[in-house]
């Protein structure tokens, strides 16, 4: 099958690209496939997009984008599938989408790994918030071949408009990256951590005050925040860690424990555990809300935590920093979990089924 992906970001960027589709372009080449990225937004508007001001750069390139989608339309009838992730385009209806489906008569395979059809917009680019079209999911769900859905939770949205909705989970490569264990038992200073984007910070507020009754206590640990802006939580166990690519495995495998605190409310609940996998591919016990997906990835006491409030977040936390062999144990049985339901190795059928 020839394969056109229509994907928001550059390639080897957006965590959502890497870990939903960019880690199976090799089976895809090996089950006799060819495709071709397309993203909308160029490397250099990337650069930028989450920087606050900027307005003009960040229109230009949206502008540049709409060109390219535009010329792509010609190229679309030497593909046998287009796969679109989240959307063809990040405002406007779904022109595209349209063409695609109604005019040219190809199939889409809609990938999407967030409730995307409920306003998210980020504080750098809320100006962008009444123009985003969040309703044109409903609308590109019917139109598509397949949906390619995160979660239950988003394959139930899926289904309202459309049968044909597969769950294909955010998956982890336990083989060429998270391919390392986090020995517990090494000598060092604990580590409790978290990472994330700055939009997903606000979640913390609700473990940072539990983090500030220990180190009263005089609890000796290191609360590390790996992301793409600093934190002003008021902890002195607080190290900030830029996110950087290279350096991604090494900086999680450094963690002894993995938070995921959400809020109950229907964005959280489309979320797709992407945290608490990356910790428990490395080893590493996750500490997660029960929220969404979290609850089917861990299992409270075999794998991690599920704390549903403080006095649950303080207790686990208590019992893993006291106790390096309940860690370890945890933390096998976590890494097994995701070799066994959401690795790339287990989960590659399920994805190249999509374009039977």
């Amino acid at each position: 099958m020839r394969i056109l992906f229509l994907v928001p970001y550059p390639p080897g960027r957006a965590p959502s690209q890497r870990f939903r589709f960019e880690q199976y372009l090799d089976a895809l080449t090996a089950a006799g496939h060819t495709y071709h990225l397309a993203p909308f937004i160029s490397v250099a508007t990337w650069n930028i997009l989450y920087q606050p001001g900027r307005a003009g750069a960040k229109a230009l390139g949206i502008l540049g984008g709409f060109a390219r989608r535009f010329g792509l339309m010609f190229r679309v009838p030497n593909y046998d599938f287009v796969f679109v992730h989240r959307e063809a385009a990040p405002v406007g209806p779904p022109v595209f989408e349209w063409i695609i489906s109604k005019v040219l008569r190809k199939r889409i395979i809609y990938d999407f790994d967030d409730a995307i059809w409920l306003a998210n917009t980020s504080e750098a680019n809320k100006i962008a918030a009444g123009v985003k079209w969040h309703h044109k999911v409903a609308d590109i769900c019917r139109w598509a071949y397949k949906n390619s859905c995160g979660n239950g939770y988003l394959a139930d949205y899926a289904r309202q408009f459309n049968p044909r909705a597969v769950v294909n989970p955010t998956t982890i490569d336990t083989v060429h990256l998270h391919n390392q264990v986090r020995d517990q038992a090494a000598p060092g200073r604990l580590v409790i951590g978290w990472t994330g984007t700055h939009s997903t910070l606000k979640y913390l507020d609700q473990v940072v005050p539990v983090l500030a009754k220990l180190e009263a206590e005089g609890l000796d640990f290191e609360f590390r925040v790996i992301s793409n802006q600093p934190p002003a939580f008021p902890l002195n166990s607080l190290v900030y860690l830029p996110w950087r690519k290279d350096t991604e495995i090494a900086d999680l495998l450094g963690f002894h424990v993995g938070l995921m605190p959400l809020e109950d409310d229907p964005w959280a609940k489309g979320k797709c555990a992407f945290k608490a996998l990356q910790y428990m591919a490395l080893g590493v016990p996750a500490l997660v809300s029960p929220v969404g997906m979290n609850t089917e990835v861990v299992q409270h006491g075999y794998n991690g935590f599920v704390c549903a409030n403080s006095a649950e977040w303080e207790a686990s936390l208590r019992q893993l920093l006291a106790d390096a062999r309940l860690r370890q144990h945890l933390g096998a049985a976590a890494r097994a979990t995701i070799e066994q339901r959401y690795s790339v190795r287990a989960n590659t059928p399920n994805f190249l089924n999509l374009f039977s």
